[in-house]
């Protein structure tokens, strides 16, 4: 069994109508026959076309095994539900983000968001730090894959007391290695009671080759994933969640050339770790999550001294395990099936209040928020590798609000909680529109004369009205869909 990428060119729909729908029929016969995809994205797009990157599984036997869900399968929902406020925060993962691409340098966001938010629902490499994670409270811990799935509307989310982890990790030729992810494994369970009923040495392991896409992705290739899957089969109902720590080749050089580029360098372990953890995911509906193992002591013993602050914690970690661990412990369970999704307690789409990205990043759950009518705030600092220009999507007026930075982020939530147009708070505050309906004659619409000179004077796209004073457009905010 193997996991791989394949990219694709696809012709634009006009105006990016029904890009959902349309990708569901058109993606699946343009790869190869028995390619099972996991993982989609378009990291760049045009009027023209989409240049698309696909992630899946190939040599699956389906015979003893339940075929999942297609990732393009959608369900609206019916409504939003007001009762709390929960925000997604993504970050793909190997997009080169400036903020979260490295060692979980967004978990300073996800805590600044966690705190005016009910539940903040992210994914690993939001606050993976190898020995730490410091996300929030209210955080709730959910595979890429997964949150993929939760925006589309097929399975929900219920928050758990506590899992049982199994653990996998390399039978490492160097014994040194399995001892030390063991002893952080033992000391997870001696200092915060994790829960780790059994810790497998996978001999032969699998093996994740890293490399980079055509797009400048971080991806790569995931092999000899049948014995990792047997050791899943065998232990069916002994577990909620799966620990994987494994080694991943990378060439030589990117030990400390990733150190020397202080960030210019995409962090190259990452992709290829969500593409085993969205497979396992996606087979098994547990939580998942994977920490990379030394290749060699030679390789341990490299000195990088002192580096960027975003990629420190990775430079003084020996097994990277621990914030995985702690990820785990408490993410949420999977409820694939229908019956269960709208039960009291789950969480599923109708439960998403807002969704907050970098700006440029295209995929199923930016679609998936698109046409649930979830609004979608996009942090233009985030800077990355994605070319693709999100205000041309079909938003509904004002789903669609563009912010300099998360500070900007958080105070456009904080309005969306407290029930308030965010255009409000800044100034200058656009003129009101005033319409003047005449029955059974032609509509006339007309301003007041707009004092703010036609400047933009919100943080998102507007629709506008013709100002009959000055002959320029006057920016008016409208309210997000419910």
């Amino acid at each position: 069994m193997l996991s791989s990428e394949h990219e694709l060119q696809l012709a634009a729909v006009p105006n990016h109508r029904d890009l959902l729908s349309h990708l569901a029929c058109v993606v699946p016969d343009k790869l190869p026959e028995g390619f099972w995809p996991t993982r989609f994205v378009i990291p760049q797009s045009n009027h023209r076309d989409y240049r698309c990157e696909v992630g899946g599984l190939s040599g699956v036997e389906w015979t003893n095994r339940a075929e999942p869900d297609s990732i393009f399968r959608f369900v609206k929902r019916k409504a939003e539900n007001t009762n709390s406020f929960n925000v997604v925060l993504l970050i793909p993962t190997g997009v080169g983000a400036e903020v979260g691409g490295h060692a979980g340098d967004a978990t300073p966001v996800a805590r600044m968001l966690g705190a005016i938010c009910d539940r903040v629902i992210l994914h690993p490499n939001v606050v993976n730090a190898s020995d730490l994670n410091e996300m929030p409270a209210n955080a709730l811990y959910v595979e890429g894959s997964v949150i993929t799935r939760f925006m589309m509307g097929t399975v929900g989310l219920q928050p758990v007391r506590s899992n049982r982890v199994l653990a996998i990790i390399d039978a490492h030729k160097d014994q040194r290695f399995v001892d030390r992810a063991v002893n952080a494994i033992s000391g997870a369970r001696g200092s915060f009671g994790f829960n780790c009923p059994e810790v497998v040495c996978l001999e032969p392991p699998i093996l994740l080759r890293a490399r980079f896409s055509p797009s400048g992705r971080a991806a790569g290739r995931v092999e000899e994933l049948d014995g990792l899957c047997k050791v899943l089969d065998e232990r069916e109902g002994q577990f909620d969640a799966v620990a994987i720590s494994s080694v991943i080749n990378v060439p030589h050089e990117y030990h400390l050339g990733y150190y020397d580029a202080r960030g210019a360098m995409i962090n190259p372990w990452g992709g290829v770790e969500a593409m085993l953890t969205h497979a396992i995911s996606s087979l098994y509906n547990v939580p998942t999550a994977h920490s990379p193992m030394w290749e060699s002591q030679a390789i341990a013993d490299l000195h990088p001294g002192m580096v960027e602050p975003r990629m420190a914690a990775e430079s003084v970690s020996m097994t990277f395990l621990h914030c995985i661990l702690k990820g785990l412990a408490h993410s949420p369970r999977i409820i694939a099936d229908p019956r269960g999704i709208n039960q009291h307690g789950v969480l599923n789409a109708s439960d998403v209040s807002c969704m907050v990205i970098p700006d440029g990043c295209l995929g199923l759950p930016t679609l998936a928020a698109l046409e649930q009518g979830i609004p979608v705030i996009a942090v233009k600092e985030n800077r990355n590798v994605m070319k693709n220009d999100l205000r041309k999507l079909p938003w509904a007026p004002g789903q669609f609000i563009q912010v300099a930075n998360y500070w900007e982020a958080a105070g456009v939530m904080a309005s969306m909680r407290a029930g308030i147009a965010p255009e409000t708070a800044r100034r200058p505050l656009a003129d009101t529109v005033v319409t003047t309906v005449r029955i059974g004659q032609r509509q006339e619409q007309a301003t007041v004369p707009s004092k703010s000179n036609g400047k933009q004077v919100a943080a998102a796209p507007e629709a506008s009205v013709p100002n009959k004073s000055n002959g320029k457009r006057v920016p008016v905010m409208a309210e997000a869909t419910k």
